[in-house]
């Protein structure tokens, strides 16, 4: 079967139920105290007005909203439905990361893993500036991209069987790159879907970015912001996880 053929973007969409079960917002805590200690150090140990960017299923922001008030966007309806029954309480609208104008501004913009969805620089630069026109100067920006040049090893394959309620979902994740000459890898899924006592075979597949450091670092400088990143060690995924900061000038 040719990849080509293979619809785009059903974890957004009609697939978007299995979201949580792929990735339960409690495996969250850990990734959610280093943005609140970035937010403190930052901004101070208050509460902050901030905006966040493809929110998805809103399952980084579960674990801050005691601590900010959030506004919260995604372009996919079926992600946003999912952070609405998770985070009562936040603002959600519907709205592209390139293009939202809410004609107010924040004390910070988050941009979780959603960032990886953008695979073009100039579509990259379009969400910097729509994170700056949404900050006051000194205003934060922090993102959290997932892949580099430097330490992706390419074809990736990932298997796992997760299990929530009556739904057992197994899925094969396989990352590769069509085409080296552009900014853009494909991430193909087959998944696994028993409930009650029935197996489902669905497939998907995604395209994410592939950036340097360098582009990032010079695109966030562009587009108004003085670039800086803050690692921390994970401890539950025994890793290095590093945020990608900025600060409006």
């Amino acid at each position: 079967m040719d990849p080509a053929e293979i619809p785009l973007n059903r974890l957004f969409n009609d697939l978007a139920y299995l979201w949580p079960v792929m990735s339960p917002p409690e495996e969250y805590a850990e990734e959610a105290a280093c943005w609140r200690q970035v937010l403190w150090e930052r901004l101070g140990p208050n509460r902050h007005r901030v905006l966040e960017l493809g929110v998805g299923g809103g399952h980084n922001l579960s674990h801050l909203i005691d601590d900010v008030d959030a506004t919260a966007v995604d372009i996919s309806q079926k992600m946003l439905l999912q952070s609405m029954a998770l985070n009562p309480g936040v603002d959600h609208i519907i709205g592209d990361m390139r293009y939202l104008r809410l004609g107010r501004t924040f004390e910070a913009v988050l941009i979780h893993d959603a960032i990886s969805c953008i695979t073009s620089a100039r579509d990259l630069a379009a969400v910097f500036v729509t994170a700056a026109t949404h900050l006051k100067p000194g205003g934060l920006l922090i993102l959290s991209p997932e892949y580099f040049p430097d330490t992706i090893t390419l074809p990736q394959v990932d298997c796992r069987t997760r299990t929530r309620g009556d739904l057992e979902l197994t899925y094969v994740e396989y990352t590769h790159d069509p085409d080296p000459t552009d900014t853009m890898l494909e991430v193909l899924f087959t998944y696994f879907i028993r409930e009650g006592g029935r197996l489902q075979i669905e497939l998907d597949r995604l395209h994410v970015g592939l950036f340097p450091r360098s582009i990032w670092r010079s695109l966030v400088h562009t587009s108004g912001f003085e670039y800086s990143e803050r690692s921390f060690h994970l401890r539950n995924a025994g890793i290095t996880y590093t945020l990608m900061l900025g600060v409006l000038r």
